[in-house]
């Protein structure tokens, strides 16, 4: 998210949405659109305002309404930094994109980026690196790689459980506040800011590692990811990955919290398509939201 949205710039406008969140707050949805609705009058290019006015009104179950809203918001900002495109599929108005737009990944993870690890492993209790990087010692006891690349690396959580592992670390990120931390650390030979299918292959013989830690919850459609990374490695390559677990035959769908699962026949058919054998998987909890276990998916498959 970008700070400078945060607010509208007239006072009034502001006031009333600070009264909006209290009655959303006390569960009165429907006198919070309607204090955000006279926010958003008095300031309408506000983007943010027209957004959490269009949240309000969902959550009073005014779905036509709220569709409207995130439409005019969406039609402001096609950049979809507030990631509208995701919140009317959940409401049915639009179909479910098969990836959020990179500007609203960029900025969930920019605005969490100071307090994120505590945020994630001690709140909530976030075990995937630690996860993944046992099932890679099992699929491939003793191993040690060349080279590995980290996809969406973060803040480096999982590059602190790769780096004894490999003579050289890349990672890459959307948001320069986790790319910031994870330079603090000097885990990684390189890093580099873009999307993860922007990663580039390393010289002749690509990486014999690629990872993706607690990433691909934030896409829907993997075929493209898979492939991707198929051509970053040859033949032998280790694709080790996280996803949250949709139920069987499901595909892969958006939950409400705006991350994607997918299912297992899923992820095997796009692996397969995409030229990986799965070595080892294994069903885990990933972490806690809201008090809820989240139930997933491991993987270590291997390019044939």
């Amino acid at each position: 998210m970008r700070p400078s949205l945060h607010r509208s710039g007239d006072d009034l406008a502001d006031r009333r949405a600070e009264y909006a969140e209290a009655y959303a707050k006390a569960g009165d949805t429907a006198a919070a659109a309607d204090l955000m609705a006279q926010a958003v009058e008095r300031a309408p290019n506000w983007l943010l305002g027209r957004v959490r006015w269009g949240e309000f009104l969902a959550e009073a179950g005014e779905t036509e309404a709220a569709s409207a809203v995130f439409r005019q918001a969406l039609a402001r900002d096609e950049a979809d930094p507030y990631g509208i495109s995701l919140k009317l599929a959940r409401l049915g108005a639009e179909p479910v994109p098969d990836a959020p737009s990179p500007s609203f990944v960029a900025g969930l993870f920019d605005q969490y980026a100071d307090g994120f690890e505590d945020a994630l492993v001690r709140r909530l209790e976030y075990r995937v690196p630690d996860l993944l990087s046992d099932l890679i010692d099992r699929a491939a006891p003793g191993a040690r790689f060349a080279a590995a690349l980290d996809l969406g690396c973060g803040t480096g959580l999982m590059g602190e459980r790769l780096k004894p592992l490999c003579d050289r670390l890349d990672g890459i990120d959307l948001s320069a506040g986790m790319l910031e931390k994870a330079r603090r650390k000097r885990l990684y030979d390189t890093l580099l800011e873009g999307d993860i299918l922007a990663a580039p292959r390393l010289g002749d013989s690509g990486y014999d590692l690629v990872t993706a830690a607690d990433v691909l919850t934030y896409l829907g459609d993997l075929r493209p990811v898979f492939a991707h990374t198929a051509s970053l490695q040859d033949a032998g390559g280790w694709l080790a990955f996280s996803t949250e677990r949709a139920e069987d035959d499901a595909g892969f769908v958006l939950r409400p919290s705006l991350r994607y699962a997918h299912s297992v026949d899923y992820l095997e058919a796009a692996l397969q398509d995409a030229g990986y054998a799965v070595v080892n998987r294994s069903a885990e909890t990933l972490r806690r939201d809201r008090g809820e276990a989240i139930a997933g998916t491991l993987v270590v498959a291997r390019k044939r």
